[in-house]
């Protein structure tokens, strides 16, 4: 391992990670954009279908002719080196990621930068104290005494394909488990964050001891190379994260090989709000949510379900928070509320806003982009009433700060109104009474559900949803089982 580097600067983050050494892409490079200012910041590889076709034919030596699969200290070691060498170069990364994914600053210290460094160490200790061999005892099968044993394994090369709002939680949250199962990996990072990636890929070739090939970092504007993860056969499990109908794709292109699929995808989460809550807390709070990098989150809750009866009363409350938080400059600790990552995102959520007013919405607060903010791709928080639950607008996932006021008509209904969707991700319940609480806890069918303002997230939480929401689980022992093969093994006794 050398020695840690003085800087990491920006024209570092245009090459690739193939096979332990860093490359131009065959492609060229491609401009990236800071949000906030519409500014080109730098550039990134172009990778290409020859490049990712290098980059799995390097995992999957890796994975087949080397050790690194059995040998469960190197790869802990090899994870703390990431983890101590990403720590070295914070501030850097810091600066850098606020300027390429228009994050609020503030977000940095928890999961869009130190929470998933940080939680490189939890996938080391599992790589050591993992339960790798479970002794079953022993049976006499057809009168024969057996000893019987079932032996994890690693699954074998991961085609990792991540989005662009919280680049470094989720490409961690892949790449971590992974390496730490015995995996080998490919990591093709979305085209408007690819430095998150790239940068990571100079540490890891330049600050640790991985061994070439057991890491490969892609970065592109070709969506058709996350495809080629999908169908080559030397890729033995995809793990996705993005929309459900993107991931609809990914899991169709995968079936022919039948590799193993994990997916996590959209959201439309609820927070229920009890009538007996502090309303003015739990609106304060739901507001406070959808601003979270500018709404830009799949677990973010976008639904907000308040007793009828208290309908105007919730309104005002809601929107008094946002028009009192805004959007501002990420760079400024003060800000919740950032930029959406690009001219096209924007766009995007502008017309779900248009197609709110077409259904007989009532914009409350919000709904245009700020008067003061000539550049960046900002829109102003947004609150939406008039409309009930069959909306598009209270359907489908928006990616902005956007916020949908549903009046409920108690316990029951809310809990009715939170599963009538496709999605299953995540969602909130406010109030006093626990066995009520209990309730709606045990009746919203979703993978997660925060109580009066629990905080469930963590390097040990398994995350995931229920219906359209995905399959499987990351984070925790459950996301890091997802790349594990279970083998039984019998011995004869005697």
């Amino acid at each position: 391992m050398t020695a840690p580097q003085s800087t990491l600067r920006p024209d570092t983050a245009s090459e690739l990670l193939v096979d332990g050494r860093l490359v131009p892409g065959a492609g060229g490079v491609f401009d990236i954009v800071n949000p906030a200012t519409e500014e080109t910041i730098g550039q990134a590889a172009q990778g290409t279908v020859d490049d990712m076709d290098a980059a799995i034919g390097a995992a999957r030596r890796a994975f087949d002719t080397t050790d690194w699969s059995r040998d469960h200290a190197l790869r802990a070691r090899c994870l703390r080196q990431l983890r101590d060498a990403l720590g070295a170069h914070i501030d850097e990364l810091r600066e850098l990621t606020v300027a390429e994914v228009g994050c609020p600053v503030f977000l940095t210290s928890g999961p869009q930068l130190e929470g998933p460094i940080t939680d490189l160490g939890y996938f080391a200790d599992l790589a050591e104290n993992y339960a790798w061999v479970t002794d079953l005892g022993e049976a006499t099968p057809m009168g024969i005494p057996n000893r019987r044993e079932l032996r994890a394994e690693a699954i074998g090369v991961v085609g990792a394909i991540t989005p662009w709002n919280f680049p470094h939680q989720i490409n961690f949250a892949k790449i971590g488990p992974a390496l730490a199962a015995g995996c080998t990996v490919v990591l093709k990072p979305a085209p408007d964050t690819p430095w998150c990636a790239a940068l990571v890929g100079r540490v890891i070739a330049e600050e640790t001891d991985f061994p070439p090939g057991v890491i490969n970092i892609v970065t592109s504007t070709d969506h058709a190379l996350g495809e080629q993860l999908a169908t080559d056969p030397r890729v033995d499990i995809v793990s996705f994260t993005g929309s459900t109908e993107t991931g609809r794709k990914v899991m169709s292109a995968a079936a022919p090989t039948l590799k193993k699929v994990f997916l996590e995808l959209g959201g439309k989460s609820a927070f229920i709000v009890l009538d007996d809550a502090d309303l003015s807390a739990a609106c304060s709070m739901a507001a406070i949510n959808v601003l979270t990098h500018a709404g830009q989150g799949c677990a973010i809750t976008t639904r907000l379900l308040v007793p009828r009866e208290r309908l105007d009363e919730a309104i005002a409350a809601t929107a008094g928070t946002l028009r009192a938080l805004g959007a501002g400059d990420p760079t400024d600790p003060g800000t919740m509320c950032g930029p959406l990552i690009s001219a096209r995102q924007r766009e995007r959520v502008e017309g779900y806003l248009q197609l709110a007013r077409d259904e007989g919405g009532v914009i409350e607060t919000g709904g245009v982009r700020p008067a003061d903010r000539s550049t960046g791709f900002y829109i102003e928080p947004t609150l939406i009433s008039g409309l009930d639950n069959s909306s598009r607008v209270a359907r489908e996932e928006i990616f902005g700060p956007v916020l949908v006021i549903i009046g409920h008509d108690g316990d029951s209904d809310a809990i009715d109104i939170a599963n009538d969707s496709p999605y299953g991700l995540s969602g909130a319940v406010w109030g006093t009474d626990p066995d009520r609480i209990d309730a709606v806890v045990n009746g919203v069918r979703t993978g997660t559900m925060g109580v009066n303002g629990g905080i469930w997230y963590g390097a040990d939480v398994p995350f995931g949803g229920y219906k359209q929401s995905g399959i499987g689980r990351e984070m925790g022992v459950a996301g890091f089982a997802e790349y594990l093969e279970t083998k039984a093994v019998a011995t004869p006794v005697g």
